[in-house]
């Protein structure tokens, strides 16, 4: 048998491994896909180690809650290809359920967590890099307990954007707690808040942004008085727009997200959690017809 492009493709569907890795596989067992299989099995756990050094900007967000206690996770691959596939998932989502069971509450918690037969997750995911033929980074992860409020979520984009919003509950009924704060959860995917209220954005942040609107408003030409009263405008307006209870509420953007959350009544919005896979990592992104023509030699 020989190597071509549509066997390649076939191994990759079949194994999530990198596309490099299914033409050598191929190579070393005369196009023959299921020894290839086998192959890849067989080599790969040695092969961990050189991709983890390769950029995992895909993946996806794990999302789990029960009762007061909720925990998000995301978890990073290197192609959106594998993000997809069911095995990936599942590791995902198994990662998940153990974070949230042994109440650990960040990457380092997770990876003492014992998985089977005395092995940990931190000697598991080498396993699975294997499996799967890409790096994989536990990037993040957060817990949230709520002894009297409740915690709601949501998960958007085929698992790529994840949030938690805990509500401390006074008068509110269940059934409306609940509601309102998967609501606010959808309205953080969309709206990208950074902070819950302008109270709490820290001086260093204002001083950075106040220093970029005084450039530009300098830039103009403007009198010094007039510049003062543009800053202070624009800070305003700045505020408002990062802040979560000052955003127009997606829902109805007649009225604020702080505004909503009174005319619930009842309840207030105590924290907001928001992953976005890949968000901050730089990476330089190549796509599947790059890949083929780069193996047909084109």
């Amino acid at each position: 048998m020989s190597v071509t492009i549509a066997s390649i493709k076939e191994l990759r569907q079949r194994s999530g491994a990198g596309m490099m890795d299914c033409k050598k596989a191929l190579g070393e067992t005369e196009g023959n896909v299921e020894e290839a299989l086998i192959w890849l099995q067989k080599k790969g756990i040695s092969k961990a180690a050189k991709k983890a050094g390769r950029t995992a900007a895909e993946g996806l967000v794990g999302l789990k809650i029960e009762g007061g206690a909720a925990v998000i996770i995301e978890v990073n691959c290197e192609t959106d290809f594998v993000a997809r596939n069911e095995n990936f998932q599942a590791f995902v989502d198994r990662l998940t359920n153990l974070a949230f069971e042994a109440g650990v509450t960040d990457i380092d918690g997770l990876n003492g967590v014992a998985v089977e037969d005395g092995k940990t997750v931190a000697d598991w995911v080498p396993e699975q890099i294997a499996a799967i033929g890409e790096n994989i980074q536990l990037r993040r992860l957060q817990r949230l307990e709520s002894a009297e409020g409740l915690i709601g979520g949501y998960v958007h984009a085929g698992s790529k954007i994840g949030v938690l919003v805990e509500t401390a509950v006074a008068t509110a009924s269940t059934e409306a707690a609940a509601e309102f704060s998967r609501n606010v959860a959808m309205h953080v995917a969309a709206a990208r808040p950074e902070f819950l209220s302008p109270d709490d954005v820290d001086d260093a942040t204002q001083a950075a942004r106040k220093d970029i609107l005084v450039a530009q408003a300098l830039d103009s030409g403007k009198p010094p008085e007039i510049v003062e009263k543009m800053i202070v405008g624009r800070m305003r307006k700045w505020l408002a727009e990062i802040s979560l209870l000052k955003q127009p509420y997606v829902k109805d953007p007649d009225m604020s997200v702080e505004k909503y959350q009174k005319s619930v009544g009842g309840l207030s919005i105590s924290r907001f959690v928001r992953f976005q896979v890949g968000e901050g990592i730089e990476v330089e992104k190549s796509s599947l017809a790059d890949e083929v023509a780069a193996l047909s030699g084109n």
